[in-house]
Parts: C-alpha cells; structure tokens; sequence
C-alpha cells in the first residue's frame, strides 16, 4: 500500500489578487517518481516552489488550503524554512554551479552544517558524484572549476551538491530543458536508480520524458489539476479530453 509523505487539500497559490492555483486537491507517494506536466502558465513550477516556500521570496504571494509534508503544514507557524528547504532539494532548468572547485561545490553544504574532516567530505564527495554517473568523469580532475564542466555535467554536479544535505524529496523542474540528448538519458537514468531512496517529483514540458521515468503524473491546465493517474493510464487512456489534447499536440 502507497505511503502518502506530500499532500494537498484544496491548496490555492496567489501573487496578488491573480490564482496561480486553484483549489489544488492531490498526494504523493513516498518513493515514487510524481511528473506534472502542463503548458506554460499552467502552474506546475508555481506548485514545485510552493512545497519548499520559494514563493515567499515574490512580492504578494500568499496560500489558501493546505499543503502538507508527512502530514504537517508547510506553511504553518513555526516550520523552519532553512529546514524545510534542506528536505526538499530542489534542481532549476539551468544548472548553476559555485564558482568553486568541483570537489568544494559538493562539499559546500556539509562544511556549511559543521562538517571539518577532509577524510569525510572525500567520502561524501565520491559518494554523490558515483551516485550522479558523474564520478568516472571527474574524479582525475576534482580541483578543477565546475565552471568548466559541459551543461549536462553542470546539471549532475548540481544534483549532486543537493545529495550531500541528504534531503528526503528531490524535485527538479525542467531539469533537462537546456541538455543534449546524451545528457538527459544520463539524468533520467539517475532518477530511476534514485527510486528507492528517494521521493521525486519532475516537472516537465517534454510530455516523452514523463511518459518514460514519471510513476504517476499529474496535468495542470491554467492553475487546475486536471488529472493525476498512473503514467501509462495517462498517456494511454487520459479521462479528460483536455489531457489527450495536450499530449497529442493539439496545444501547448
């Protein structure tokens, strides 16, 4: 039996007096992969940020219903958003690598938590980076800026930078949008093998990549949730006829 760990109950998000989303009713399961598909301006990226409060940071956002992680409430009083966003690691459509080394953009969040001992940080480093296929790439080259690396490899850096605060969700929006073909296969494959130690949740406008790692997805549609089901059911047999009409096409 599915284990519910996020949660929303007739959850809407405002900047202003405009609904970014609309009475937002849906779960996610612990060690599921959760994708939202939806045109631009849909809310699927509103929805994302809206877990870990990074709408808190735009002028005029505020919350209505709830929205909770393992059953509390993400925007109650007391929740410390430090934390908050600690648990749930979050990867932008571009990768935005630390001016620094390889090794110490890894390293960075761990020292920051008090962490001093190089032999630790070494194993955490070599950790992250064998668990993002990035390992057999840079481990000749660790001191060298990541500035240098491809995009694709920025990307796998950033992911896993966030896998050394060991967080307990990983939500990635458009985490591939900006990579070559290569690159994206890697990513996917490192979110299948991520399965099981973690609960992911993929925004994405590539309807494909949805169809090829999501567990379930959901399509938003001007702020609503039109549907969430099991991937193959989706994109096989959508029971609303909007659904079929984005993923044929037909807009969007």
């Amino acid at each position: 039996m599915e284990k519910t760990v996020i949660r929303a109950k007739e959850f809407s998000h405002f900047f202003g007096s405009a609904p970014a989303l609309k009475r937002i009713n849906l779960e996610i399961f612990e060690n599921e992969i959760f994708g939202i598909i939806g045109p631009a301006g849909s809310g699927k990226s509103t929805f994302l940020r809206a877990l870990n409060r990074l709408n808190d940071l735009i002028p005029g956002s505020r919350t209505e219903g709830m929205l909770e992680i393992r059953g509390r409430d993400v925007n109650a009083p007391g929740i410390s958003v430090v934390e908050l966003r600690r648990r749930l690691g979050m990867v932008f459509a571009i990768p935005v690598p630390l001016p620094r080394s390889i090794f110490e953009n890894v390293a960075f969040g761990a020292r920051l938590a008090g962490e001093k001992s190089r032999g630790r940080l070494t194993e955490l480093v070599a950790d992250c980076l064998k668990k993002t296929a990035l390992w057999e790439e840079v481990m000749d080259r660790l001191d060298s800026s990541a500035l240098k690396l491809s995009g694709g490899q920025q990307q796998r850096l950033c992911l896993a930078r966030i896998l050394a605060l060991k967080p307990e969700f990983i939500m990635l929006d458009e985490p591939t949008s900006g990579l070559d073909p290569i690159s994206t296969m890697k990513i996917e494959e490192t979110l299948r093998k991520f399965r099981s130690e973690y609960t992911i949740i993929l925004v994405t406008n590539n309807t494909k990549q949805a169809a090829r790692v999501a567990d379930r997805t959901a399509f938003f549609l001007d702020g609503e949730l039109v549907e969430v089901e099991r991937t193959d059911k989706v994109f096989s047999a959508p029971s609303d006829k909007r659904t079929n009409d984005y993923i044929s096409g037909k807009f969007g």
